[in-house]
């Protein structure tokens, strides 16, 4: 395990480690918090970002997570049709409570509650990724492969 890691990013290692994986939070003195700043950390592409983005469904309010390559937006109206009901946008306060990760650190697992999670097929054209690890400074390396195993999430187009 990665020493003198600042409490949530030790908690994304220690999940890590659980799920039987030996990958490595990573903590930089910049931010990674836009794709932009942890590409330009990290020293890779945006498209090897992975990025976590919570939505509320419209009428269940229950919390969706769009994990998207980096340049990616997500069309709203196609997810929509994925996922069978119109996305919202979630505040950080009901984020950070459901995730137990504050905004510009979003783990894509770990998380306080199950999340039904969808994963941009785009990620899957770049042998590794890297995802927030649950601060604004620190990210993980990580293979689709193993984004498909930590989330237990749905391939699907996110454009």
């Amino acid at each position: 395990m990665s020493n003198n890691l600042k409490g949530s990013a030790e908690k994304v290692q220690r999940a890590l480690e659980e799920k039987g994986l030996e990958l490595e939070v990573v903590e930089f003195a910049e931010s990674t918090r836009t794709v932009k700043d942890a590409a330009s950390a990290i020293g890779c592409k945006v498209e090897q970002i992975a990025k976590s983005l919570i939505f509320k469904g419209e009428k269940s309010q229950k919390p969706i997570l769009v994990i998207a390559s980096g340049p990616n937006r997500v069309n709203e109206k196609a997810m929509h049709k994925v996922i069978g009901e119109k996305l919202d946008r979630a505040d950080a306060n009901w984020v950070s409570e459901i995730t137990g990760f504050s905004i510009g650190g979003i783990p894509p697992f770990a998380h306080n509650v199950a999340i039904d999670t969808y994963i941009d097929e785009d990620l899957f054209l770049n042998s590794e990724i890297w995802a927030a690890a649950g601060t604004p400074n620190s990210v993980f390396k990580l293979s689709p492969k193993n984004l498909l195993t930590l989330t237990e999430g749905k391939v699907v187009s996110v454009k």
